[in-house]
């Protein structure tokens, strides 16, 4: 396929990450396009409460914006179908990319696993920030896509826009990868780093609330669920294991008090809450767990809601990339990155 070719895609889910992709898109259409020869025209969004929208002959990505900036919704865009639903949009023939970017339930991975089940059996490309389906079903939608000569890419979901995926499996292809250790989860490391200020666990964590770092309920983030599911992403797609998300130990940080940390502190070491996905002798085990570690250690210095993730290799030593790990330009920027690999390797094909 040649350079002039132009991506239809689908959007399924038109909240934060949506709109964040859609904002990207609209911003960078013509540097797209000229450096990358990439063309495309969004021509449905499927969203149950933002509004649903079909058009093939495509969307204006500037009118979504400011009608979703202004209403919240886009159910007031002009033209196109509003009846289209995800499963439609999945099926229909007008579409070669699904985005799927809907809510993660990490327990039983829907409504984002049907829908990319759907898209790949369908012949469609899928990119999606979703942990759940990935975290819960990767070997069975891995093999679907290869089934049909499909990609199915998913940069977002262990570091938002910070390459971590693509940096194993792309960037250090050929190195083995014995071990991965990072801060996954930014409003924990929030947490902590005010705890280093001297702030009480309660009282850092109402200020990671007030700057919306924190949902109001927290026990994803601060009990290491959060954490433990991108574990399983890591140790099941960098280090080819088959685990889930009970093989993950878990221990999370609202028991760590304000003396704790700065305890740890006087010994010359932090407290961080890291995921650990080691190989050894051929069997994978991931944890998730508050953890010392020394102030020369390359994660240390990583403070406030920014992630980080080394790579322990056999060509190049540790490996470390430091990023934000949330956002919604920045998870936009993830899904960008992965619909680009999917040009480049189709036009080069």
């Amino acid at each position: 396929m040649n350079g002039s070719r132009t991506w239809r895609i689908g959007l399924i889910g038109f909240g934060n990450v949506g709109q964040g992709f859609v904002r990207v898109l609209a911003r960078k259409e013509v540097m797209l396009r000229e450096k990358y020869g990439f063309n495309f025209k969004i021509v449905g969004i499927a969203d149950p409460v933002k509004g649903s929208v079909f058009d093939p002959n495509g969307l204006d990505p500037r009118k979504l914006i400011e009608l979703v900036d202004r209403y919240g919704n886009i159910k007031a865009y002009e033209g196109g179908r509003k009846d289209i639903d995800s499963l439609t949009l999945c099926r229909s023939g007008d579409v070669d990319i699904i985005v799927e970017v809907t809510p993660t339930n990490v327990k039983t991975g829907e409504p984002g696993l049907t829908h990319i089940r759907e898209a790949l059996s369908n012949g469609k490309h899928v990119v999606t920030s979703n942990k759940g389906p990935i975290a819960l079903a990767y070997r069975e939608l891995k093999e679907l896509a290869e089934k049909k000569g499909v990609m199915l890419r998913f940069e977002g979901t262990v570091l938002s826009g910070t390459p971590a995926i693509n940096l194993a499996l792309e960037s250090l292809a050929g190195a083995e990868i014995s071990k991965v250790e990072g801060i996954v989860n930014g409003t924990t490391n929030f947490i902590l780093t005010k705890m280093e200020e001297g702030l009480t666990f309660e009282e850092a964590l109402k200020e990671a609330q007030r700057l919306g770092y924190a949902e109001a309920d927290p026990t994803a983030d601060i009990e290491g669920w959060d954490a433990a599911v991108k574990a399983v992403i890591i140790a099941n797609v960098i280090m080819g294991a088959s685990i889930t998300l009970n093989d993950v130990e878990r221990e999370g940080i609202s028991r760590i008090s304000r003396e704790d940390v700065a305890n740890a502190l006087k010994e010359g070491k932090k407290i961080k809450l890291l995921a650990e996905v080691v190989k050894e002798d051929g069997r994978v085990r991931a944890s998730v767990k508050p953890t010392k570690i020394p102030l020369t250690h390359p994660l240390a210095g990583v403070s406030g809601p920014i992630n980080a993730l080394t790579l322990h290799t056999d060509t190049l030593g540790r490996v470390t990339i430091i990023g934000p790990g949330a956002g919604r330009v920045e998870t936009g920027q993830a899904i960008l990155s992965d619909v680009l690999a999917i040009h480049r390797y189709v036009r080069g094909a």
